[in-house]
């Protein structure tokens, strides 16, 4: 399962109760793995019924740009008003998502967008290819939210490590020298035409064997975060995000590797004739776990080496 619907007008009627649509653009976390188009979204509580939003999309011909929105709610009144930041690259767009029960189980969403603010064709573009996409992958996610619940798999991964964030952070930056130190990783071919933004070819193989070749972007944030989305994926996945994440602590730092990966229900034979959803989402765990805490481990000598130094 994939968002692959086509642009929608100003709104949309979806099989979901209003709460769950509400919620669910509250919640920003799944537009990484929902939307074809996010890599990374983060949510800050600012104040009652407001929040500040910063999200990074890429293009399609791979560039990666961000947005800052400030938004306030009003649960009672279903609708969730929004203006970007003087510091967004679409500073002055502001608009607002408005849903209306049709019945207890269906919901109209609305998302109304005023770009009179931006004086560049590009930009407007821009915007107006966010706003469709937004509002597709709200509908999406809605719509499909019991599915989903069956497809998603996420989870995570702590390692402790008695050493600095630093250093850790070099080894999961540094992906381009892999090859040589993972296994499991036999090719790289790394680019990072701006600071902090990566795009990578990889062949690797998992512990039983089997061979895959993906396509990623990754936004660093040094010291403390790497985000990563597959934009080339293996065959028995609609989507393959994720992040590193890397948090001090009195005593050393916690190592933290992320997977959220979408099952595709209609390549589950790729894994043998008969296979459930339960049976790949087993087999995903196992996988990629294995994978990244090899990274993890591998980050947690050298960080704790570099501390013995």
């Amino acid at each position: 399962m994939v968002n692959t619907q086509a642009p929608l007008g100003d709104s949309v009627v979806v099989d979901a109760p209003a709460k769950v649509v509400l919620d669910l653009i509250a919640d920003t976390d799944p537009l990484h793995y929902l939307s074809p188009a996010i890599v990374y979204a983060e949510r800050d509580i600012t104040g009652p019924a407001q929040d500040s939003v910063t999200v990074w999309t890429i293009t399609e011909d791979e560039r990666v740009w961000s947005r800052i929105q400030h938004r306030t709610f009003d649960a009672d009144g279903l609708r969730i008003a929004f203006e970007d930041a003087p510091e967004s690259t679409l500073a002055g767009v502001r608009g607002e998502w408005i849903l209306r029960a049709v019945s207890d189980d269906k919901t109209e969403i609305e998302l109304r967008q005023d770009t009179s603010a931006l004086t560049g064709s590009e930009a407007v573009a821009r915007a107006e290819s966010a706003r469709s996409d937004l509002l597709s992958t709200v509908a999406f996610g809605a719509g499909n939210r019991s599915e989903l619940a069956d497809l998603v798999v996420d989870f995570r991964d702590p390692l402790f490590a008695a050493g600095s964030a630093e250093d850790a952070y070099k080894i999961l930056y540094e992906a381009d020298r892999w090859p040589e130190r993972l296994a499991h990783v036999s090719r790289i071919d790394m680019t990072e035409d701006m600071p902090g933004i990566q795009f990578f070819d990889m062949d690797t193989t998992t512990s039983d064997g089997a061979p895959h070749t993906t396509r990623s972007v990754r936004i660093c944030f040094p010291h403390s975060k790497i985000v990563y989305k597959q934009i080339g994926l293996p065959a028995l996945l609609d989507a393959h995000t994720g992040h590193w994440l890397f948090t001090p602590t009195r005593e050393g730092i916690i190592v933290e590797s992320r997977h959220v990966a979408v099952i595709k229900r209609s390549m589950l034979s790729i894994l043998g004739e008969g296979t459930t959803v339960e049976a790949a989402r087993r087999y995903l765990r196992q996988a990629l776990s294995t994978n990244s805490m090899t990274n993890l481990r591998i980050a947690k000598e050298f960080a704790e080496e570099q501390a013995r130094a």
